[in-house]
């Protein structure tokens, strides 16, 4: 677990596009966003949480994926995918996730973002050195960038907190073996 006190006053910062992607090509897994708070926040008092989504295709079913990142009690910041006239597309929340997480350093006493993008190395040492801040960053350790590890104050590889990835098609397979049984019995 995190730090233990339980007076700090935590804010947590998801990149879910890295962090879900990530995961699914790494792993062959999805994030169990809630295991992670409960994991990264501990006994300290959570304050803020923003997951930072990018809608791409009301068709595919994200709706249901943001409506259980809400669940969770995450605050959802989300924007539409663009798509330029080549066929380029864009989606990151670098500017407002950094943007957020400095409006907050004044309520908080540590800073947890979810990235591996090294593109936070700047805000990182802004919150520590212009603020004070503990800034934590919990990433994947084979994908986080190791600059942006150096400039945390602490980091969490996911790879290492329990019940964070949960395989995809996991429960579907375990429902399939216990129907085969019942068949079989």
């Amino acid at each position: 677990m995190s730090n233990t006190n339980a007076s700090q006053r935590v804010g947590i910062f998801i990149d879910v596009q890295n962090v879900y992607h990530s995961a699914k090509n790494l792993f062959q897994a999805r994030v169990n966003f809630d295991e992670l708070l409960k994991y990264v926040v501990g006994r300290r008092q959570l304050v803020k949480a923003y997951a930072y989504v990018v809608k791409s295709d009301p068709t595919t079913g994200e709706e249901s994926f943001f409506e259980a990142l809400r669940k969770t009690g995450l605050e959802l910041r989300s924007k539409d995918l663009q798509v330029y006239p080549d066929g380029t597309k864009k989606g990151d929340w670098d500017v407002g996730m950094a943007i957020d997480a400095v409006r907050s350093a004044a309520d908080l006493d540590a800073v947890v973002l979810v990235t591996g993008d090294g593109d936070f190395i700047p805000l990182v040492q802004y919150l520590r050195w212009g603020f004070g801040k503990e800034v934590e960053v919990v990433g994947f350790g084979h994908t986080t960038s190791a600059k942006l590890k150096e400039a945390a104050d602490r980091f969490m590889d996911m790879e290492k907190i329990p019940r964070v990835l949960l395989k995809i098609g996991e429960r579907a397979s375990e429902r399939m073996g216990s129907r085969q049984r019942r068949r079989m019995g």
